[in-house]
């Protein structure tokens, strides 16, 4: 089955999309694509299957992935919430598995943990944990969420065990339960395992008090894994709750990694904190706000990416999350790229996709490409100018100056220099750009003052919404040079924008393949250089 399908100019009326002069000829299958610059309609849904970069299941989504190094095997394992479009009501999100040797290409491992048995298990529908190997008694252990709002805790820690990968046996005598340490017995989740540097286990999770109040992460430590003591509790974001945390140690730093589930304060993304030691990071969260380890108040991403955690393989560092999917079948009959649910809220499961993290010299930590995904797109493909307006040979000058190239592949890897002349050029990268009248996507560089720039993800064209609040991106500081070197790696609908291996953005675009792209100016002027398209 072909990916894109042509829509018949007949069905226009039937779109939010307003009809070109050239739409009578979109549904002509004789119609050389590669010379023209109207939008090719494709049907969102059926590409679903065709993700070879950020992978996503034949059915279904990924949700929170549980990704850790299997030294036993030389690869990383990524666990993961295995969403349906049609979820049981009580028994959903088994637990499957893919494997990578580089966060690039992935092979499917199948279901590891099934839900319960029956609605009234504890363990009904699963939640978020981690994976990890205990040399000691060679057992890989799942500590996992059991969520059932029938049973006599809505939500528990359990486990499960396997040496060898292929069986795993719950450990049905075995439950850990807030309301045993004064926590709550409905938000009591996400565990999380690590080795402090007194050589105990930890575990965290997130919940709340018992007494109520703002959330709070949940201590216990363990010498073999498996009997596990109450240590305490410390505090998350002021009143926030910080799910999937993640905690290791980078060098001279530890870090504690979590996802903040505020939705009212548009700060649903993955974040950090930084100390020197275990106790100290705990401390950080006493007044996050006097404690942000940079100058992005330790945003690692956009609202694109959700759940993140980490693993390592000793010489790479990388974190594994979702990028959330939008609802409605195709691009033009519903207009997805604006938003997700209520509110633009982003949807819950995507796609999974994979950065590698940079620690720098103060401890400072972003996200850069993977290798494996920078090295798989080495087929450079033909540059073609469409159209342009207030462009001199690499110079875009004026309002709504733009130069627009040939169409894009399936899998894409966009690199270019952006420099701007002044402190206060703005500039983007529009995706799913043609020359009918109709609404096109642009990632743009905002400044924000003569030093601050805001990473926008904005609806352009006729009837263009502007900035879509739904995947907002983050701050950071201008570039000293005014220079932008970028990289947008895209698979099918889901792209990830680096800019100086500093800044990353990750979205769900519909409809960027078989469509133009361009590089815009607003006002002053840009020097663009090394513009370049590969593909696999």
């Amino acid at each position: 089955m072909k990916h894109n399908i042509f829509i018949l100019s007949a069905l226009c009326t039937m779109t939010l999309f307003s009809c070109s002069k050239n739409d009578s000829v979109q549904g002509d299958p004789q119609k050389d694509w590669s010379k023209s610059t109207e939008r090719y309609i494709s049907e969102a849904t059926l590409d679903e299957q065709g993700f070879k970069t950020f992978y996503t299941p034949v059915m279904g989504r990924v949700g929170d992935p549980m990704p850790f190094y299997d030294q036993k095997n030389g690869n990383f394992k990524v666990l993961y919430l295995q969403e349906y479009k049609d979820n049981m009501a009580y028994r959903y999100h088994p637990i499957w598995t893919v494997q990578t040797t580089d966060g690039a290409s992935y092979e499917g491992l199948g279901e590891w943990l099934s839900v319960g048995a029956n609605d009234y298990q504890q363990d009904a529908a699963l939640g978020t944990g981690c994976c990890y190997y205990n040399e000691k008694d060679g057992l890989y252990y799942i500590y996992y969420t059991g969520h059932n709002p029938q049973a006599t805790f809505t939500e528990a820690v359990m486990r499960a065990t396997s040496s060898d990968l292929q069986t795993w046996t719950r450990d049905d005598a075995w439950q850990l339960n807030g309301a045993d340490f004064g926590y709550s017995s409905e938000d009591f989740r996400d565990p999380q395992i690590f080795v402090a540097d007194d050589g105990l286990y930890r575990m965290i999770i997130s919940t709340r008090p018992s007494y109520g109040g703002d959330p709070k992460f949940a201590e216990f430590k363990s010498s073999d894994m498996k009997n596990w003591e109450h240590v305490g509790m410390f505090n998350m974001v002021w009143n926030r709750m910080c799910e999937c945390p993640d905690v290791f140690k980078m060098g001279d730093w530890w870090y504690l990694i979590y996802s903040d589930a505020d939705k009212q304060n548009w700060s649903r993304k993955v974040k950090y904190m930084k100390a020197h030691t275990w106790d100290d990071l705990k401390a950080c969260f006493n007044d996050p706000g006097a404690n942000w380890p940079d100058w992005k108040e330790g945003v690692l991403d956009s609202r694109g990416f959700y759940a993140g955690k980490t693993a390592s393989n000793g010489t790479d560092r990388l974190i594994w999350g979702w990028c959330p999917f939008r609802e409605g079948n195709t691009i033009d009959e519903m207009n997805v790229n604006v938003g997700g649910g209520g509110g633009n809220e982003p949807k819950w499961s995507g796609a999974l996709v994979c950065h590698k993290i940079v620690q720098h010299e103060n401890g400072v930590l972003t996200l850069t490409a993977v290798p494996g995904i920078a090295s798989k797109f080495s087929k450079e493909v033909t540059l073609n100018v469409m159209k342009a307006e207030g462009y001199n040979n690499g110079t875009l000058s004026g309002d709504n100056a733009y130069v627009m190239y040939n169409r894009l592949g399936n899998a894409n890897h966009i690199s270019m220099t952006v420099k701007t002349a002044g402190n206060l050029d703005r500039f983007g990268i529009s995706l799913v750009r043609s020359t009918d009248d109709v609404p096109y996507y642009t990632m743009m560089i905002q400044p924000e003052n003569d030093n601050w720039r805001k990473l926008n993800f904005e609806q352009e064209g006729v009837d263009g919404k502007g900035f879509i609040e739904g995947i907002d991106g983050y701050g950071f500081d201008r570039p000293a040079d005014n220079t932008y070197k970028i990289d947008i790696y895209t698979d099918h609908n889901v792209m990830v924008m680096y800019v100086n291996d500093n800044i990353c953005y990750t979205n769900r675009i519909y409809g960027i393949q078989n469509n133009c792209w361009s590089i815009n100016n607003y006002g002053g002027s840009i020097t663009i250089s090394d513009v370049k398209v590969t593909q696999y």
